[in-house]
């Protein structure tokens, strides 16, 4: 029998994306590659453990979820996160930042300053720009006032993430220009804590870095996998990546995978164009897209 290999995540290098595999071995992809692989008959998803730590129970998680942890997994992992809320002295210092998604989709976020711009590009962020940086507090504090005043959600499912890659501006002062207006609106505000340091507004495009960017004219995505099953199969060529998600050539069209569902399932080669796993059409998909890729 082939050997069986586990998905740790999609990772971003300043190459482009790169698939990492429990282990420490890691497969890069570009545009174009050939992503296949497949479920054994009677596979079973287990759950991924937290904080490096292999679960106890070897719990089964649904096929559908995309932390692939059980409930005290998840608590678990939860438990030490600046995103929830549970740290409040971590002395690293802290990014404010505006990220843009698509038309009429924005979020403002925070992410240690250490980490330069792997936030942006693991959130699918198709732009961005710094709003100011300073102390943990400082930077949620920040947040805060902007998710009151300006109505700037801190969170966008990706559902809706994918829904408007197919209808990105062409340009990239197209796809900056409601990010400059919210930046100079945030800037307006004043009342901003005196630790936090401004930063004047630099659009960081990443929609090249995705494949977004490319001739118009290629096919639009008609749906995304909704899980992986046993017996099932996933194959198809790389033509576009976002945050988590693959954009594969199919034969049953482009499909948007999200890599997190890959996560807890021990994962085999695949030979052939299979694609026999649940799929959700997206709605209009038809003829939405004048052209990404």
């Amino acid at each position: 029998m082939a050997q069986a290999w586990r998905c740790s995540g999609l990772r971003w290098s300043a190459d482009g994306p790169v698939l990492a595999w429990v282990g420490g071995r890691r497969s890069a992809l570009s545009w174009g590659k050939r992503v296949a692989f497949g479920v054994a008959e009677g596979g079973v998803r287990t759950c991924v453990g937290a904080r490096g730590h292999a679960c106890p129970l070897g719990a089964a998680v649904p096929g559908r979820s995309t932390g692939a942890r059980c409930e005290e997994c998840a608590r678990l992992d939860r438990a030490h996160s600046v995103a929830a809320d549970t740290i409040a002295d971590d002395p690293r210092s802290y990014h404010v930042y505006l990220a843009w998604f698509g038309p009429g989709m924005a979020k403002v976020g925070i992410t240690a300053v250490e980490r330069g711009t792997a936030r942006l590009l693991e959130q699918g962020a198709v732009c961005f720009s710094w709003l100011g940086s300073g102390p943990l507090m400082a930077a949620r504090r920040t947040e805060e006032l902007l998710r009151a005043a300006l109505g700037v959600p801190d969170r966008i499912p990706y559902t809706h993430k994918r829904a408007v890659r197919a209808v990105l501006p062409v340009t990239e002062a197209e796809r900056a220009a409601e990010l400059g207006e919210l930046h100079a609106r945030a800037v307006s505000l004043g009342n901003w804590p005196e630790s936090l340091r401004p930063e004047p507004f630099r659009a960081v495009d990443h929609a090249r870095v995705f494949g977004l960017a490319g001739p118009p004219g290629g096919p639009a995505a008609v749906g995304e996998v909704a899980e992986l099953v046993a017996g099932g199969a996933v194959s198809g060529a790389l033509v576009a990546a976002a945050g988590p998600d693959l954009h594969l050539a199919t034969e049953r069209g482009v499909l948007v995978l999200d890599t997190r569902l890959m996560t807890g399932w021990e994962l085999l080669p695949a030979g052939g164009d299979r694609c026999d796993v649940p799929v959700r059409a997206f709605r209009e998909a038809a003829g939405v897209q004048d052209g990404l890729f």
